[in-house]
């Protein structure tokens, strides 16, 4: 299940509050700013909790 591009233009970084991507997987959501991606569940719900998000290099 994707991401509707409606849900991702309204998401924004929880830790940041800056601009969001979905990685090139569809797997994940990346913020650059703080080099963090959030993972998407197999349900296609995003895990938009910063203790839960992995750090990316």
């Amino acid at each position: 299940m994707a991401i509707s591009q409606e849900l991702l233009d309204i998401l924004a970084c929880p830790k940041c509050k800056g601009e969001i991507y979905l990685n090139d997987a569809g797997d994940g959501l990346i913020c650059d700013k703080c080099k963090l991606l959030y993972e998407i569940t197999k349900d296609g719900i995003p895990i938009m909790l910063i203790d839960e998000a992995k750090p990316i290099d």
